[in-house]
């Protein structure tokens, strides 16, 4: 068990704590990527802005691919360590960097060679649309160590070691806040800066990870970053990762058209409004994520070692904890929304628009964290079609919703409504689904 932080024995608050608060940070810090730099390119109008945003929406597809590896990794590794197999620890951990690779070169090259149709489909004015397809295709070089980081950040949490992830990111990130502004303004690049910055800094993310497992800590006695793919493990990792790449990919395309949607009722400032509405959103969506990740990999080694009880407790925790954000996330977005758009977005419409946006999307924190926090529950135990069978279904709604609510006089903030309603509707389904099976895991 060299190197490997063993979650089936200690107390469960401690190691739910000592996990959770790392896979947290990590999940803030990637969403700062974004972050960082829509604020330094609000600078530059909203019209940059919403040129990055329409790219955001891809590159929130991208990640959702990398959940494949990510999630796989978690659950099969987890278990395999959990059931003190460390062969199938090693072969899993092979299996998910070499799927991870063959993905992101697959895809990467398919939104570079179409970005100008995709960046299209907005319908944005002419500058914004070659702006994006610029941003998008600069990123598109970046996507090896996206997906491969991906899977070494799901290996190390299923190892119990979430601690490394967090140290890495914080690195990479703290070269982005370093870079964006000296890229976007000091060499006068603007948008294609922006790109260029995040590419380095993920490069550097994945260049850590690499001496990591290879130098510093040799997880289970060492392992080949990549191997020739065989049935029995590529099958596993596609049975347990696919579910959540495709529940998260088909979001981000929901996203897409709620995108289009939302430029089409309210220009280029609707679409403003969603993207980094969106983003902003993200301090509730990564902190139930946080509480998911920690959750999965606490239930994957208990699962298979049996002790149901241990992931009884870690499961009314969890849920707890996420309740409680969620209100916290609630009464910060309907009180001070327009506050917290500003700072991304100065421009006086754009966060008015803003402010609308976030007080409707704020009524349905505590239930989106809810059903997030459940997913990590489900996958733990390697169900990962029921959360995807409930993302999916009301995702599926949420976009013929938004048209009918935006036809009426509610216009643009119909749309808010169909995104606020429908995150409710996954939330309590979620509990409900759990609360039905319960027994039988």
């Amino acid at each position: 068990m060299q190197g490997i932080r063993d979650l089936t024995l200690g107390p469960i608050k401690s190691q739910l704590f000592k996990l959770a608060m790392p896979i947290l940070g990590t999940s803030f810090i990637q969403m700062a990527y974004t972050l960082t730099d829509m604020a330094w390119v609000g600078r530059l109008g909203s019209r940059s802005v919403a040129a990055i945003g329409a790219i955001g929406i891809l590159i929130w597809m991208t990640n959702s691919i990398s959940l494949l590896n990510k999630v796989a990794a978690e659950v099969s590794v987890g278990q395999s360590i959990g059931g003190k197999n460390l062969d199938d620890a090693r072969s899993f951990s092979s299996h998910n960097l070499t799927l991870g690779l063959l993905i992101a070169l697959v895809w990467g090259t398919l939104l570079f060679l179409l970005a100008k149709p995709v960046v299209g489909f907005y319908k944005l004015e002419a500058d914004i649309t070659s702006e994006a397809i610029t941003y998008l295709r600069i990123l598109t070089l970046g996507f090896p160590f996206i997906f491969l980081s991906a899977s070494f950040t799901g290996i190390h949490n299923a190892s119990g070691l979430s601690q490394i992830p967090f140290y890495i990111n914080g690195i990479g990130l703290g070269m982005n806040v370093l870079l964006d502004p000296l890229f976007i303004f000091g060499f006068g690049w603007g948008t294609a800066g922006a790109a260029c910055a995040t590419i380095i800094s993920q490069a550097t993310v994945c260049s850590l990870f690499i001496y990591q497992v290879k130098r510093k800590n040799r997880l289970f006695g060492g392992f080949p970053f990549f191997t020739r793919l065989t049935g029995r493990f590529t099958k596993r990792i596609v049975r347990l990762g696919l579910p959540a790449a495709l529940l998260n990919s088909l979001f981000a395309f929901i996203n897409l058209l709620m995108g289009r949607t939302a430029s089409s009722y309210g220009g280029h400032i609707g679409l403003t409004t969603l993207t980094t509405g969106g983003q902003i959103e993200a301090l509730a969506w990564n902190t139930s994520q946080g509480f998911s990740t920690a959750l999965s990999a606490f239930v994957a080694q208990n699962y298979a070692a049996g002790k149901t009880e241990r992931i009884r407790g870690a499961y009314h925790t969890t849920l707890a904890l996420a309740s409680f954000f969620g209100l916290i996330c609630t009464l910060l977005f309907v009180f001070y929304g327009g506050q917290l758009f500003s700072l991304i977005v100065p421009e006086r419409e754009a966060y008015l628009s803003g402010a609308v946006f976030l007080r409707i999307d704020g009524y349905s924190m505590m239930l989106m964290m809810i059903e997030i926090t459940m997913q990590g529950l489900f996958y733990g135990t390697g169900r990962t079609i029921p959360p995807a069978i409930i993302s999916i279904g009301f995702n599926l709604v949420r976009v013929p919703l938004a048209i009918v609510l935006a036809s009426t006089s509610l216009g643009i903030t119909g749309v808010w409504w169909a995104i606020s309603l429908t995150s409710m509707a996954k939330g309590i389904t979620s509990f409900l689904w759990f609360r039905m099976i319960q027994k039988k895991i």
